[in-house]
Parts: C-alpha cells; sequence; structure tokens
C-alpha cells in the first residue's frame, strides 16, 4: 500500500516536473520571439530614405512623413543637391564677384585640417561655427565664399607613414629613398584626404568645393617658393647657426607648438623613447667647480648634469659681494684641459641657489644668449641621435640619459658631488615622437620677426584688425612684443623643400663657402634661376657655379601662412584674388592664435600689403566631459561621423586598434572607452551634433562636451519633427498661405502672444550672430521651439482646429504657418538638415521663392515688428497657473479624469485676465470646468496650491480619488523614510565615523539626511489635508490650515534644520 502511494507521489511529481519545464520552454520561446519582435521593431526604427534619387538631384518629398524623426532619412540626398545647384558658390544667380561691393562679401578660409587623419571633435566644431555663420551671411544676402582645403602637415604625416611602412613592410625611409618615400605620402594622403572631405561634407559644411586646395598643390607650392624668394631677396630670410628645439627620434627641428610642457612637482621617473628603463627627471644636482690656483670652490646647480660636460664659464651677478673676489678668475673642468671664465652679468639671480651658473651655450636658450654676448666658446656635446660626441673623452658615444647617470658617479669619485635634491620643473617633450627635446646649435633658416610682429601689433591697437573676444588682444601684444625670430628649417623629406641652394664657385680667387655662410646661399624660383643670381652675385658665368638644393623642408606654418591669398592663385593677378582678398574672418581655435592667425597677418601684410581680414573669431578648445584635453591614449578623441551615425563600443576599440598607438597605450585607451561609453555611442545625427557644438560655444577658454549630452539634442530634432508633422496636418491640404504675413483682426491673445516670442525670437537671432554669442542664438530658438511652441501654442490650437469657428481657424492657421516657416529659417545654420526636410514640405507664399532654405531670407527684426510684453506678461502668469493645476494632476495621479477647476483671486484685474485665458487654462489641465473665484472660497474636497498673492488655484478631488488608499501610500512612504532616516543618523553617530568614513561618502550620506527630511516635510503636512479631505471639512479651513504650514510652518521647520 505504501509502496503503491509513493509510486503515486513520484509519478505527480515527474507530471509536475514535466509540465513546469514545458512551460519553462514555452516561455522561452515566448522569450525569444518577444525579442525577435523587439529586434525587428527596433530596425524598423532606423528609417532610411529609399527612393532612388539620382547624386545630385532633388529629394522626393512629395511622400507621407515618417512617424519619428531618423537622421539618416533626413540628411540623405539634400548635400549633394545644395552643391550640384550651385548654392555654395558666390556666382550663385548669376552674380559677378567683380562687381559685387566689399561689404556685401563674406569670404572665409577653413583652418586646414592635418592630412594625418581622420577629424575629431575640435574639427566638428570649427565646421559647425563656421558654416554656421557662412549660412547665416548667405541667407542675410550676402555673397558667400567658404574655402575648404587640407593641410600637408610635414611631421605629423611624415610620422605616421614611417610608422605604417615599418609596421606593414619593416623598412624605414632610408630603405626607400626619398622620392618613393614622397610617393607613398601621396599614396597615403589621397586616401586620407578624401575621407577628411568626406566628413566635412557629413557635417553639413557650405564650402565652395570647385576651390578647394591642398598645401602641396602645384599652384600653392609655387606660392611658397615665391614668398621665401621674396622674403630672402628683403633680408627678412636669413641663414643663421642657432638654438633650435631638436627631436633625436625624429632627427629633425620642431616647432615651438610641436613641444609640450611636462610640468613635474619633484622626482619623477619618464619613458624615454631608445631607453629600456625610465629616466629620472625632476631633480636639481649641484655640484662643486674648483677655482684655478685656490682653495676655493665654486658650487653650481644644474637638472640635466650631463651638459656639464660642455660648460665653457660660470656666470655670478656682477654685484653679489660673494663672488667679487673671483672676478676675472677661472675654474677647472674636472674632466677636461679646460679653463672656464667666471663671469659677471645681470642674467643671474642672486637669490636662486647659490646665485652661481653654469653656462653651457650650445645646448640652453637662456645660456645661449650670455654666450653670444660674452662672446664664450659653443660646445656642442650631443650629436643629432641624442648621442654624447666623440669629444667627450670617456663619456664619447654614450646615450645622453645613460652619461647622465655615468657623470653624476665621476664627480662623486672625484670629490665634487655636493647634493641631489627634488625640483619642480617643465621637461619640454616632442608633441610627435614623445622624446624629450634637446636644444642644439643648428645652422637654419630663419624669418625676422621685429618689423612685421611691430606692424601686426599696430593693427591690432588701431582698430584695423579685430580679435574677438578682445580678451586676447593682451595675449597678442605680448607674444608679437617679445617675439623671436622664427626657425622655418625642417629635417623632412615631406613638405616644401627650400628654395635655396649652396653655391660652389669653380674660381681660385673666390674662397670656398661653408654651409653655415649665409652668403653663399641663394634662392631661387628655379634652379637656373638661382645659378644665373649665383653668377650675378659673385660676378663669374653661369658655368663656373655648382648648385646644391638644401635639403631640408619649410616649417608647414609657413605654407599656411600664406593660405589666405595662395589659395587664389597668388602671384599671379588672379581674378579670384582680385575679388575675394582679403577675406572678411577668420574663424579658428585660440591655442593656433600666433602660430597661424599671427603669420597670416605678418605675411599679408608683408606680400601683400593688406591684413588678410578684418575680424579674428577665436573660438574654446573642446574636452571631454571631464574637462581633460582630448587625446588618442585616453581614448577620448572621437570622429564626429560616429557620433553622427553612432557606433558600438567594439568598433570604438577597433578604431583604437587601427591607429598608431601602441600596445599599452590601446589598452588604457580601451579601458577609458569603456568607462565613458559602455553601450557604444547613440546615432545623434548631424543637426543635433551642430547644434550641440554651437550651444556649447560661449567666448570663453574652454568646451567640456560630453558627447552622450548631443543625444539631447537629437530628442529635440524628434520635437521639432512631430511637431511640424502635426502643423502640417492642422494646415490641411488645401491651405495656402498669404502672400505676406499681416494681422487679419481675428488673432486671440494666444496668436498675439506666440507672434510676440516669435519677435523676440528673431530679434535676440540677429543680436546674437551680429556678436557672436551663439549660445543666445540656440537658446532662443531652442525655448520658441520647444517650450513655446510646442508646449503651448500648439496644445492651444487643437481645439480651435477642429472647432466650428472658421475665421478663428484661419487665423490661427496663417499664425502658425508663420511660425513654422521663420522658425525653420532661424534655426537652419545651425540645423541645415532637419530644417531643409521640413521646410521644402511647406507651402510657399509666392511661386518663384528661391528653391532652398539655404538661399532663403533669414528673418531680421524689421520683418516682423509683433512684439507685445503685456500679452507676455499676462501669458506667463496664466502658464504658472497651469504649472501649479498639472502639478497637483500628477500628484494625485489625475490622468485623464477631468476635474473642475477654481481659481481663487484677490481683485477684478487678476480675474479679468484669467477669464479671457479661461479656455487656454480648461483645454491645458483636462479642467471639467474652469471657475474664476473673487475672495469667495471653493467648495469643499479641493486641493490648493498658492501661485501668487493675489492667485491660488484649487482641484476638485472629492470623488476622483481613493483617499484612505492615499493617507495608505503615503504613510507608507512616511514609515520608509523614517526608517532610512533613522539608520542614516545611527550610521554618522559612530565614535570613528570621521575618521574610517571616507569624506565623499560623508557628503553623500549628509545630503540623504537631507534629502529625507526634505520629503518628510511635505508628508508631514500633506497627510492631515487628506484626512480633512477625508473628512469633508469646510474647504475654508482646509484652505487656511494649508496655507499656514505652506507658507510659515514649513519654511521655518526647515530652517532650523538648515541652522
Amino acid at each position: 500500500m505504501k509502496k503503491k502511494e509513493k509510486e503515486r507521489e513520484k509519478e505527480e511529481k515527474m507530471k509536475k516536473f514535466l509540465e513546469k519545464k514545458q512551460a519553462q520552454e514555452a516561455q522561452s520561446k515566448k522569450d525569444e520571439g518577444s525579442t525577435e519582435k523587439k529586434e525587428k521593431k527596433e530596425k524598423k526604427e532606423v528609417i532610411r530614405y529609399d527612393i532612388k534619387t539620382n547624386k545630385g538631384d532633388r529629394k522626393d518629398t512629395l511622400g507621407t512623413m515618417p512617424d519619428s524623426y531618423s537622421p539618416s532619412f533626413v540628411e540623405a540626398a539634400w548635400y549633394d543637391w545644395w552643391v550640384k545647384e550651385g548654392f555654395f558658390k558666390p556666382e550663385y544667380g548669376g552674380r559677378d564677384p567683380k562687381k559685387t561691393k566689399d561689404e556685401d562679401k563674406f569670404i572665409m578660409m577653413i583652418p586646414p585640417p592635418n592630412v594625418t587623419g581622420s577629424l575629431h571633435l575640435g574639427h566638428a566644431l570649427t565646421n559647425a561655427v563656421e558654416d554656421t555663420l557662412a549660412r547665416w551671411h548667405r541667407m542675410n544676402g550676402k555673397m558667400v565664399l567658404w574655402v575648404p582645403g587640407c593641410d600637408h602637415a610635414g611631421i605629423a604625416t611624415q610620422v605616421v607613414v614611417e610608422k605604417k611602412l615599418m609596421r606593414e613592410q619593416k623598412l624605414t625611409r632610408h630603405d626607400l629613398g626619398r622620392e618613393k618615400f614622397n610617393e607613398q605620402i601621396w599614396n597615403w594622403k589621397n586616401e586620407k584626404g578624401d575621407r577628411i572631405y568626406h566628413q566635412l561634407q557629413r557635417l553639413g559644411g557650405s564650402y565652395d568645393w570647385d576651390r578647394c586646395n591642398f598645401t602641396m598643390d602645384p599652384k600653392l607650392c609655387r606660392a611658397v617658393t615665391e614668398a621665401f624668394v621674396r622674403l630672402h631677396d628683403t633680408g627678412l630670410i636669413y641663414r643663421s647657426v642657432r638654438l633650435v628645439n631638436w627631436s633625436c627620434a625624429l632627427n629633425s627641428a620642431i616647432s615651438d607648438i610641436e613641444v609640450d610642457k611636462k610640468e613635474l612637482e619633484g622626482r619623477t621617473f619618464l619613458p624615454v623613447p631608445g631607453y629600456k628603463e625610465k629616466v629620472e627627471f625632476g631633480v636639481l644636482v649641484s655640484f662643486a667647480y674648483p677655482v684655478e690656483n685656490s682653495e676655493d670652490r665654486i658650487i653650481v646647480a644644474t637638472t640635466r648634469i650631463e651638459t656639464m660636460l660642455g660648460d665653457t664659464a660660470v656666470a655670478v651677478h656682477p654685484n653679489d659681494d660673494r663672488y667679487k673676489h673671483l672676478h676675472g678668475k677661472f675654474v677647472k673642468h674636472p674632466f677636461f684641459e679646460r679653463r672656464l671664465p667666471i663671469v659677471c652679468d645681470d642674467f643671474v639671480d642672486v637669490s636662486f641657489g647659490t646665485g652661481a651658473v653654469k653656462i653651457t651655450p650650445a645646448h640652453d636658450q637662456n645660456d645661449y644668449e650670455v654666450g653670444v654676448r660674452l662672446k664664450l666658446p659653443l660646445l656642442t656635446i650631443i650629436d643629432d641621435k641624442g648621442n654624447m660626441t666623440p669629444d667627450c673623452a670617456q663619456f664619447a658615444g654614450m646615450k645622453r640619459f645613460d652619461a647622465r647617470k655615468a657623470v653624476l658617479e665621476a664627480l662623486k669619485e672625484k670629490g665634487l658631488f655636493v647634493e641631489v635634491k627634488d625640483n619642480p620643473m617643465v621637461v619640454p617633450m616632442c608633441s610627435r615622437s614623445k622624446d624629450v627635446i634637446e636644444p642644439l646649435l643648428k645652422p637654419q633658416w630663419y624669418v625676422d620677426m621685429k618689423e612685421m610682429s611691430a606692424e601686426a601689433v599696430r593693427s591690432v591697437k588701431e582698430g584695423e584688425l579685430k580679435l574677438i573676444p578682445d580678451v586676447h588682444n593682451k595675449t597678442w601684444y605680448s607674444w608679437l612684443d617679445n617675439s623671436r625670430d622664427w626657425c622655418i628649417s625642417r629635417q623632412l623629406w615631406w613638405g616644401h623643400r627650400v628654395p635655396a641652394y649652396f653655391v660652389k664657385i669653380d674660381d681660385p680667387n673666390i674662397p670656398p663657402g661653408t654651409d653655415t655662410d649665409g652668403n653663399y646661399w641663394v634662392s631661387g624660383r628655379t634652379e637656373d634661376e638661382a645659378k644665373q643670381r649665383a653668377a650675378d652675385k659673385f660676378k663669374v658665368s653661369k658655368d663656373k657655379i655648382t648648385l646644391k638644393q638644401d635639403e631640408d623642408v619649410l616649417d608647414t606654418w609657413f605654407s599656411s601662412g600664406i593660405f589666405p591669398f595662395s589659395v587664389f592663385g597668388w602671384p599671379e593677378q588672379t581674378s579670384d584674388l582680385e575679388s575675394f582678398y582679403p577675406g572678411t574672418l577668420l574663424e579658428t581655435g585660440h591655442d593656433i592664435l600666433f602660430f597661424w592667425v599671427a603669420r597670416m597677418v605678418i605675411f599679408g601684410q608683408k606680400l601683400m600689403g593688406k591684413l588678410p581680414f578684418k575680424e579674428v573669431y577665436l573660438h574654446a578648445m573642446v574636452r571631454d566631459a571631464h574637462g581633460r584635453k582630448m587625446s588618442k591614449s585616453l581614448g577620448n578623441v572621437i570622429d564626429p561621423i560616429d557620433v553622427i551615425q553612432g557606433i558600438t563600443i567594439e568598433d570604438l576599440h577597433k578604431r583604437l586598434e587601427e591607429g598608431n598607438l601602441e600596445g599599452k597605450e590601446i589598452e588604457k585607451a580601451k579601458t577609458g572607452q569603456k568607462k565613458d561609453y559602455p553601450n557604444g555611442i547613440p546615432e545623434c545625427g548631424t543637426d543635433a551634433l551642430r547644434f550641440a557644438l554651437v550651444a556649447y560655444t560661449s567666448q570663453g577658454r574652454d568646451i567640456n562636451l560630453d558627447v552622450l549630452r548631443v543625444q539631447g539634442y537629437r530628442f529635440f530634432c524628434n520635437k521639432l519633427w512631430n511637431a511640424t508633422k502635426f502643423a502640417l496636418l492642422s494646415l490641411g491640404e488645401n491651405f495656402r498661405p498669404t502672400d505676406s504675413f499681416v494681422l487679419s483682426g481675428n488673432e486671440r491673445v494666444m496668436d498675439k502672444w506666440i507672434l510676440s516670442r516669435l519677435t523676440l525670437a528673431v530679434e535676440i537671432c540677429a543680436t546674437g550672430f551680429q556678436n557672436y554669442d551663439f549660445p543666445a542664438v540656440t537658446t532662443a530658438c531652442y525655448n520658441f521651439w520647444l517650450y513655446e511652441l510646442c508646449d503651448w501654442y500648439l496644445e492651444y490650437m487643437k481645439p480651435i482646429i477642429y472647432g466650428p469657428d472658421e475665421e478663428a481657424k484661419r487665423a490661427c492657421r496663417d499664425v502658425l504657418y508663420t511660425c513654422l516657416d521663420m522658425g525653420l529659417r532661424l534655426l537652419h545654420p545651425m540645423m541645415p538638415f532637419v530644417t531643409e526636410e521640413l521646410f521644402q514640405r511647406l507651402p510657399r507664399r509666392h511661386a518663384n521663392e528661391p528653391p532652398s532654405i539655404c538661399v532663403t531670407p533669414y528673418p531680421l527684426p524689421k520683418d516682423i515688428q509683433l512684439r507685445e510684453k503685456d500679452v507676455e506678461a499676462n501669458v506667463e502668469f496664466v502658464q504658472s497657473v497651469v504649472k501649479s493645476l498639472r502639478s497637483m494632476r500628477a500628484d494625485y495621479n489625475l490622468n485623464k479624469q477631468k476635474a473642475d477647476v477654481y481659481l481663487k483671486v484677490s481683485d477684478e484685474a487678476t480675474a479679468k485676465i484669467l477669464i479671457s485665458f479661461a479656455d487656454v487654462i480648461e483645454a491645458s489641465t483636462s479642467a471639467n470646468c474652469v471657475h474664476i473665484l473673487i475672495n469667495e472660497a471653493p467648495p469643499s474636497g479641493c486641493a490648493m496650491s498658492t501661485v501668487s498673492t493675489k492667485c491660488e488655484t484649487n482641484l476638485m478631488l472629492k470623488g476622483l480619488i481613493d483617499v484612505k488608499k492615499e493617507i495608505s501610500k503615503l504613510e507608507g512612504k512616511k514609515d520608509t523614510l523614517g526608517k532610512q532616516l533613522i539608520k542614516l543618523k545611527d550610521s554618522t553617530k559612530k565614535s570613528d565615523y570621521s575618521s574610517k568614513v571616507p569624506e565623499d561618502v560623508r557628503k553623500q550620506n549628509t545630503d540623504k539626511v537631507r534629502s529625507c527630511y526634505l520629503e518628510l516635510f511635505p508628508l508631514d503636512y500633506s497627510l492631515p489635508i487628506h484626512s480633512l479631505i477625508y473628512s469633508f471639512i469646510h474647504s475654508f479651513i482646509s484652505s487656511l490650515i494649508h496655507s499656514l504650514i505652506y507658507l510659515f510652518i514649513y519654511p521655518f521647520i526647515y530652517s532650523v534644520y538648515l541652522l
């Protein structure tokens, strides 16, 4: 019997198990099905434009608008049509540049991006700001020319291609030779350069692509040669042996902008290319020089002890009493038979260290100047590769930082070492190779900056050139007043080869020259011209002359400096040069104010006799959301295309692997990407990215851009889309706007209000653009569309559009069309794609209107003058009433239920305002009916809120809510918060709380306690109110108690808590 029962129980258990398993499998299949459906749904959300349209043809906008905004759909086809139609060309509409007045033109150059790879968000900011300005001026009737181009980026490009060559073929540039190596760069440029232009087009840049330029194009090469020859002829370019920033890893001099200054607080070990172990920096080594024929020693200190091998003097201040007895004497070098004079110079700071300074003229800029001043020997002890020269005795051939350790040990052995101590310092690093810069003496070509810099300073001081914001004026003066002559030689193969030739003369009567002697160098537009010049200079026949062209190339900034006129064909007097030089504006980042902007100014003034532009607008620098500089190694350098079309975290990682980062740097960058973009970057679209960048552009120093915040502006685009779609339905298929908007007299107060707000938006945009106040423009457009047109006017007009009053309908539709038309035009400079898409779907006032929003006039204050401040003030008051009622509805979860509204006011004037807006309040708050009470109590069963001293809102809840349930819910919430508060208070009372709990956690706990109090106080008075409502006590008493608690007791309790 028991056995049968057990078997039966076993069978039942098995049956239940199988049923459970089947249910689980069914649920699993259901989940898979729902996942598939979800995936399909997500796929459906990516709406694309699939109507066959030939490249350059106008997009088909006759079809039905998709249900929601899709960047992929909206941005398709428009750009090619804009370009094909010639909207971006200055000659559009048959205009003649020669016959157009300068004041009717707007001419701007792109800051040519480096050809080294993809654009980043800094470039996107530049493009967004410049295109916004270009489109605004074009819409204002100006003849606009925005010249695109790309920079050959000498060092950066050569480094990238050399790394690529080694990685893929295990070859160096020397294995290929100069000609074949440059062929490799050209192949790489043709691939990457096209990608950059594609990115600029995806960003919507309204460039004239027929005037696109690359700084190594033949036309620009000819201009570079001409500029060099002319400046060399006038003596402004000369050859000299001076200290340069030398990168041993690149084996080239580099410009100041390519030097990163790494600040150290003290002893630090840094990685240096070519060294297995990290190298010590941030220490000050003191050692002694024995004074010749004396027991005295002079103690000096240095951060670079290896350079003492090149010391040629010890300097003291002439008024330093400690060393007056040593004036004119010598110290002995411990490693060479070298006597070092003790010299006097005012540059010595008597309060720093011992007041005695070692002088190494060939390896330190300050020492070099002292050496030149006092005619000291210049001993080079470190060669181009960073090794000690043969003149360094037992240290010869050592790497410079290996010699650092060896010299220190040798000084200790000789008893001359004094001490080592921490020393805050700045280490100059090559931004390209991460090598430590070595100052070396090199024969180089220089530009004499003195007179040209003075002229550039004068142009700003006298207002001929305007820097915006003018906070940069002071920096401009400081830099140019103290500018050193500009070294323009680079020991590279990629770039504009220096058009200068060393002269050898086959004539015994003329002594041979040296490479460092500028007299034996000539320049020429061609080698033949240079040979003739040499023959003329040395008064011999051409056949006696042998030339060798300088192997170096020119600094990239040299060709960039003549960009504003080289792009138009200078030195030939072309039609474009005559029509478009000088330009109107230069827009760029403030970080290249001197390296590029100043050089364009000095070259424009010197070679053209005119400033290259009238104004310079300097935007802030883009940093990441954490305020960090954009860096590939941090993983925060983002391709704008990835923001536009979205990218997974996996593909972000792949981008890093495709670049030139080393293994450890890639892993570090991946970690940064995982932290900032754990789910990748969502598709935001071009318009959202541009709008975000322009909105961030205040006239400050930095922009901390959270890429994911751009998504918020995509939602704004979706709002524009849905609002316009609804508006077009409201207008109806047969709507035709009047030839021009004029008030019909049938407009209601909300019609007048939205027109007044539109007028204000137009005024703010006009002033904002004129003052380069882009956040004012974006805020005005955003607020008008989102908070005024969408949130209020479209809601207000629904009952009218669906109502019986035809005159009111027509007036409302005319107002709505005017808002859409002007609102889209206001937005267009920042959001070109979505505004074109929506604008093309609007009916036109005239049959002969411009074909594109690109060339449609921008709204100006003279076009709409319908500001009514009294109406705006009244509507603002009504909006506060509506917000109060909506808040109460939300508090009591009144979703679809309609409730009676009682507005209690204290005077007739307020009542009159509310009566005129009763229909708006009713429609906006789902009210059953709106009652206006003048000093009269509302009926019982109402919840009350105070709007102002003259108005309170009352919402009838009786019969709409389950008061018992509400009380129970509030009591439960109060109980939960009370327990949380007790737990937090108990934890803070522990004796070791302050010592063991981190400060940030303690701050979080304090914030949580405050938050609990803030949530508990309203519950403490909400519960009695609910009880009063439940008991149906007279509303006057309810209102009085509620008001007393809200206005007096609650603020008092809270202020006591804060104290």
